[in-house]
């Protein structure tokens, strides 16, 4: 059974049940696993061509063993994804010469936070209803997290959701995702600021210990580890498709939030055999440019046309530090604060080169995004969004030739029309499951990024 401990060494050993409804530890920090468990080459080499429910509880079990009965897990994971819109639940499609697209839109919202959101509500009602406790659900968005997550936890027992976005920098198709959910349980808030912005505003309630408590706050964005496992999912099924336990594979991820991206180096830690993982990053490139230089600064967010990749501040960057400072708090905390205090952090080069071994970093600048679009459209016919092509630009330039190469197609591309129709003048048409989604009515409230006035207005709704 897998014990957690939180990066900045303050909360104790936790069982997995109490890691799921806590979100973001109490000292701060983020929780992860105190030893990664692993999957043999046997078990992995068993789940080839297995359908993706059943790779996801072989991959998952691990980490939640103990909270819910097996076979009980099995029958939820199954109900998930029978719910996703492709028979393959997570395809893959041919886009070049061993260069290959993982579709992730076919979940509810169209996004790939569906993968683990989907799941994450059924375990959050799960714990709940066992425990006779409530919860409200505190995310920030900055753009798909929000309407995956409440898709996830709308009109579902023992919760309510309030989802933080920034007022006029997602999609009308994101903004709507969200708005319209008009359930009992939900409250949807714009903020009068950046990404950034609602995700500062999210971790400064969590640590605010009184509203915490008298909310009992649970966290649903990244910050929350089985969002991170649950992505892990996907690298191994993808991996597996197209043999990769006999030759080499390697992904290029769309990051903003240096969650998907992370999830890839579970996967990795689990035993599967990555032969590389790219994070690829639109003009808000802190993670490119750490991973060229061991220097994270943040500077102003700059808005593009994938707007979920508009984050200067990656919240699971966190992670990755406490790897390479040697899991020692002490040393990650140190960082964390003079992050805090300077806007900047630096590792020595022998850091760097640990964190370079795991992942590689590569920015796509607006031209390049446009582009890419109107290439793969050229060539296949495919329309892909502008989040997945910032991926197939990285996974063009940066992936090692002699692997099978696999982009992550985070988005379908009618959530981003006027990005898509400017690059090839044809508008993607929503899918059928989106028909309405313009005249349906909306819910939400502007407010300034103020934790006050926030911490008001839950208060106020509860």
């Amino acid at each position: 059974m897998v014990a957690y401990i939180s990066t900045r060494g303050g909360a104790g050993v936790r069982p997995f049940e109490e890691v799921l409804l806590a979100g973001l530890a109490e000292d701060g920090g983020l929780f992860l696993p105190s030893a990664m468990p692993k999957l043999t080459p046997d078990q992995f080499a068993g789940l080839a061509g297995r359908p993706y429910a059943e790779t996801a509880e072989a991959v998952l079990w691990p980490f939640v063993e103990g909270t819910i009965g097996q076979a009980e897990f099995r029958a939820m994971v199954a109900e998930t994804y029978a719910g996703f819109g492709h028979a393959a639940t997570a395809p893959l499609v041919q886009i070049g010469d061993d260069d290959w697209l993982l579709e992730l839109f076919h979940g509810p919202t169209l996004a790939f936070k569906d993968f683990a959101l989907q799941l994450l509500g059924r375990l959050f009602e799960h714990v709940l209803r066992r425990r006779g406790e409530t919860i409200t659900i505190v995310g920030a968005t900055s753009g798909d997290t929000g309407s995956a997550a409440l898709a996830a936890c709308a009109g579902r027992a023992n919760m309510r959701i309030v989802i933080l976005h920034p007022k006029g920098r997602v999609s009308e198709v994101q903004r709507r995702q969200m708005t319209t959910v008009l359930a009992d349980n939900v409250v949807n808030i714009a903020v009068e600021g950046t990404f950034d912005d609602c995700q500062a505003l999210v971790k400064r309630m969590f640590n605010d210990q009184a509203f915490r408590e008298a909310h009992r706050l649970a966290a649903i964005n990244s910050i929350n580890w089985f969002r991170l496992a649950a992505q892990a999912v996907y690298y191994v099924h993808a991996a597996l498709r197209l043999g990769g336990l006999a030759r080499p594979v390697a992904f290029a991820v769309p990051t903003g939030n240096f969650g998907d991206v992370y999830a890839g180096t579970i996967a990795k830690a689990m035993g599967l055999p990555v032969q590389a993982l790219v994070a690829a990053t639109n003009s808000n490139d802190i993670v490119a440019r750490f991973l060229s230089t061991g220097r994270y600064a943040k500077g102003n967010v700059m808005p593009t046309t994938s707007p979920s990749m508009d984050i200067q501040v990656a919240s699971n960057f966190e992670r990755l530090l406490f790897e390479l400072e040697d899991r020692d708090p002490a040393r990650l905390v140190r960082q964390m604060e003079r992050f805090a205090a300077e806007g900047a952090l630096e590792v020595e080069p022998e850091r760097l080169k640990k964190a370079q071994d795991l992942i590689s970093g590569h920015a796509v600048d607006e031209a390049a995004v446009q582009a890419t679009i109107r290439q793969v459209y050229r060539d296949t016919g495919i329309v892909i969004d502008p989040h997945t092509a910032v991926g197939v630009a990285a996974a063009r330039a940066a992936l090692p030739r002699n692997a099978a190469r696999v982009t992550l197609a985070t988005a379908h591309p009618a959530k981003f029309p006027d990005a898509v129709e400017a690059a090839i003048g044809r508008r993607p048409v929503l899918p059928e499951a989106m028909a309405g989604l313009f005249e349906r009515e909306e819910r939400y409230q502007v407010l300034p990024a103020e934790l006050g006035i926030i911490q008001d207005h839950i208060r106020k709704t509860a």
